[in-house]
């Protein structure tokens, strides 16, 4: 089989940190995706990069695949050198081997269980497909009222396909919450049951409000007067607009509390309301003079409390 270089997939150097080959496979893991990108070869892409993160994430896979030595080339032929300990030094579980190319399987794919005979054998499992993760970004709408999202899944496995899967996303869920999806994981081998999968929540930023838990942080903005004045101000929530009364004297940065108009839970978050005086734009002869005349008749000085 032809050797892969999988730094060149991922395009960093071989002295890349963790840190590097981290954020080059996510930029490449989104270039590539095949539900968003435009590439012909999308999918084969995608797949030979989410095969060069799986070695050069984990320090031992990289050590191995390093010991084949950086005058390797892509497209030269590749067999283990007899006696190289590939098959022998390292250990992993075989449910992780369908996914993988040949290539990988060559330095990976033997390592199991010794033989009486001292050689290094294979033994396929009938046990349960090991249980797999992924993550689905919801929007705080469907966070706090619940429904079903359409989610689809690539195939993780030689012949495999990708499969559609309608997900209920139950009320009140949080980021980082996982779904699990029972027996839609990865098959066991030699027709062992599947596994589960587990959905990590990701809930999308929201042009108004900001999350924190089940509570949410609403920025509102008010004009002076009805910050000097009070009132009564509709104040959205997830769950509807609200009446919000703003107390007289209120001054930028004032939180009030809307008690359970948070995501639902037990107990429910509450949403709080973060007053924001916006000031009126000078943009007319009237508005400086309104100005003026206010600078006249109601003297104010806010940096009062800084002089000596």
């Amino acid at each position: 089989m032809k050797y892969k270089d999988y730094y060149k997939i991922l395009d960093v150097p071989r002295d890349a940190t963790q840190d590097d080959i981290k954020r080059a496979y996510r930029r490449l893991a989104r270039k590539y995706h095949p539900d968003v990108s435009k590439e012909t070869d999308a999918e084969a892409r995608f797949k030979e990069v989410n095969e060069a993160n799986e070695v050069l994430r984990d320090p031992k896979k990289r050590a191995t695949y390093d010991a084949l030595g950086s005058n390797w080339r892509a497209g030269q032929e590749f067999r283990p050198p007899p006696g190289s300990g590939f098959r022998q030094d390292f250990r992993f579980d075989t449910d992780d081997l369908g996914q993988f190319s040949d290539f990988f399987s060559s330095i990976f794919g033997g390592v199991g269980v010794r033989g009486a005979g001292g050689g290094a054998s294979f033994r396929p499992s009938r046990g349960h497909g090991r249980d797999q993760n992924a993550r689905v970004r919801i929007t705080l709408e469907e966070a706090y009222s619940g429904g079903t999202r359409r989610v689809r899944l690539e195939a993780q496995y030689p012949g495999g396909e990708a499969r559609t899967l309608n997900v209920r996303i139950p009320a009140g869920i949080t980021s980082g919450q996982k779904i699990r999806l029972a027996g839609q994981g990865q098959p066991g081998l030699t027709g062992g049951a599947r596994s589960d999968l587990y959905l990590e929540v990701e809930i999308q930023p929201h042009r108004f409000y900001q999350l924190d838990g089940r509570d949410l942080i609403l920025h509102l903005p008010v004009t002076p007067w009805e910050a000097a004045l009070g009132g009564t101000i509709a104040v959205p929530t997830p769950g509807g607009t609200v009446n919000l009364k703003i107390p007289a004297g209120s001054r930028s940065g004032r939180k009030l509390r809307l008690k359970g108009r948070g995501l639902p839970g037990e107990p429910p978050g509450d949403e709080y309301v973060v007053l924001e005086i916006q000031v009126p734009p000078a943009d007319s002869e009237e508005a400086r003079e309104f100005y003026r005349r206010m600078a006249r008749e109601m003297p104010f000085d806010p940096r009062a409390h800084m002089t000596s």
